[in-house]
C-alpha cells in the first residue's frame, strides 16, 4: 500500500484512505440499473438492511415498482456493495429466480449486476453514511480480518 493510500483519523491512528461516493454517482448507479431493469418483469424491489434500502427506494420510484419488505422469488434484490459476496449469496439460496444488483461489486459479476465494477479494496463511504461511524466500520471489520489470517 502506498503512502497515498493511507490518512490520518482524529486519533492519528492510520487507516486505509476511503473512496467517497457522491449523490450524484448514486444517481448515476440508479439510472444505469434502472436502465438495465426497465423490460424485465419484476414484483418488486427489495433492499438489504442497511446498505440496499437507499438504492430500492430510487429504483422503485425510477421503475414504478413497490418496495417489498422481503425478498420474494420474482423480485429485484438490491444492496450497495458486492465485496465478500456472503449477503447476496444467501439471498440467492433462498430466492434462486430473482434478480440481484449492487451499486458497486468489488469482483466481475457473475449472477448479479452492478452499475459500477472495481477492484479496488478500499472502503467505500456511500453518501447516506456518517464518516465517523463509517471509519469504525471499517477499523472494526480490518480487526476482524487479521485474526482469521
Amino acid at each position: 500500500m502506498s503512502l497515498g493510500m493511507l490518512c490520518r483519523d482524529a486519533s492519528h491512528a492510520i487507516l486505509p484512505a476511503m473512496k467517497e461516493l457522491s449523490w450524484t454517482q448514486f444517481d448515476q448507479a440508479v439510472a444505469v440499473l434502472a436502465k438495465r431493469y426497465s423490460a424485465i418483469p419484476i414484483t418488486g424491489i427489495y433492499g438489504v438492511p442497511r446498505g440496499g434500502l437507499c438504492l430500492a427506494v430510487a429504483l422503485s420510484h425510477a421503475l414504478q415498482q413497490p418496495l417489498l419488505s422481503d425478498a420474494v422469488p420474482d423480485a429485484l434484490i438490491v444492496d450497495d456493495v458486492y465485496e465478500t459476496g456472503r449477503t447476496l449469496q444467501a439471498l440467492h439460496a433462498r430466492c434462486p429466480n430473482a434478480r440481484f444488483a449492487v451499486w458497486v461489486s468489488k469482483c466481475p459479476p457473475l449472477w448479479w449486476q452492478a452499475a459500477v465494477v472495481t477492484e479496488h479494496s478500499e472502503w467505500l463511504l456511500f453518501p447516506w453514511e456518517n464518516r465517523a461511524q463509517a471509519m469504525a466500520d471499517e477499523l472494526s471489520y480490518q480487526n476482524s480480518r487479521q485474526g482469521r489470517r
